[in-house]
């Protein structure tokens, strides 16, 4: 099957270059802004086409799949426009900017009836089946309690500090968070509460969020564009604790008893990027007829669109 990537920045390599290792698809195609950028990145991964204008690609039939390489502020009208071309989408996160276009999305795409999905590739990935059925093994006993951060010192990037190009920690990495969140504790939430910084350009630069569930659970989630954290997701049991190593791409996990001996070690499989789930399971839900992600389900976007956007109405009244 033939993948197209709209957009040639640094997250499309990424993604050219874990296609070029799979088997059973076809790097087909790359639309950019310039001909001259498509030139450039369809040399460096061995791409037969080269657009110099997205309409240009989305128009070329022989593709089964685009990936959506741009920035957030950019995300729908960019879907919009694979979608009234008939092509199945696989658009990276944030899927929007705010619930309202996921909405607007999802309809379009069953009215035109085509495969969209969100790349968020941790709904995706063999270690969240693996981190729940840990959890549901009682080995930790009851769970009243998790917490989890993802930051990076990015704050001089500028599509994260630009208001206009729908910047920010969220949007960025604390997608990463809820998700997390949402992925191993569930959606039964009661409220959420948060706190932020934010960067002199207007956007938000860290958030400290804390998810109260309806059963008396508690979530915790910490996101930053200025330093590095440890990235971890940590369970807290009455029998012992669980770490995820990296909640943004799992490496390993750990299990500890109530004397902080470990008593179980877990080491995720082998993977080319982590990109490779995403586009497998998209081709496969296209093979088979079908219109959305079995992990990440247009009603989980739009959900998640909803969380964030609740979250920032929060600060707009502080």
């Amino acid at each position: 099957m033939n993948i197209g990537i709209l957009g040639a920045g640094k997250i499309a390599g990424v993604m050219a270059d874990t296609i070029n290792k799979m088997d059973d698809v076809e790097l087909y195609a790359v639309g950019s802004r310039t001909l001259e950028k498509a030139n450039a990145f369809a040399r460096e991964f061995d791409i037969d086409k080269a657009y110099g204008s997205y309409e240009e690609l989305v128009s070329d039939d022989a593709i089964d799949l685009i990936y959506i390489a741009t920035p957030h502020s950019h995300h729908y009208e960019h879907m919009k426009l694979c979608i009234e071309h008939g092509r199945n989408v696989l658009c990276e996160k944030a899927f929007t900017y705010d619930a309202a276009q996921a909405e607007e999305i999802a309809a379009l795409a069953a009215e035109k009836k085509v495969y969209v999905a969100e790349a968020i590739w941790t709904r995706y990935m063999p270690s969240r089946q693996m981190i729940n059925e840990i959890l549901g093994s009682g080995v930790i006993g009851d769970i009243r309690t998790m917490s989890c951060n993802l930051s990076y010192p990015i704050s001089k990037i500028e599509r994260l500090i630009r208001p206009e190009l729908a910047g920010g920690a969220l949007l960025d990495v604390g997608v990463y968070g809820l998700n997390f969140i949402v992925m191993h504790m569930g959606k039964e939430i009661s409220a959420i509460e948060s706190s932020v910084m934010m960067h002199e350009t207007g956007v938000d630069g860290q958030e400290s969020i804390t998810v109260k569930y309806r059963d008396g659970r508690m979530a915790v989630t910490t996101h930053s564009m200025y330093g590095r954290s440890d990235r971890k997701g940590i369970f807290y049991g009455e029998k012992g604790y669980m770490i995820v190593q990296n909640i943004n791409n799992p490496q390993w996990i750990d299990v500890f008893d109530c004397e902080d001996r470990l008593i179980r070690h877990v080491d995720v499989p082998k993977q080319i990027s982590g990109y490779e789930y995403e586009v497998m399971e998209s081709l496969d839900m296209i093979r088979q007829g079908q219109f959305q992600s079995k992990s990440m389900p247009l009603s989980e976007s739009i959900y998640m669109m909803k969380l964030m956007d609740d979250i920032r109405k929060g600060w707009n009244k502080k």
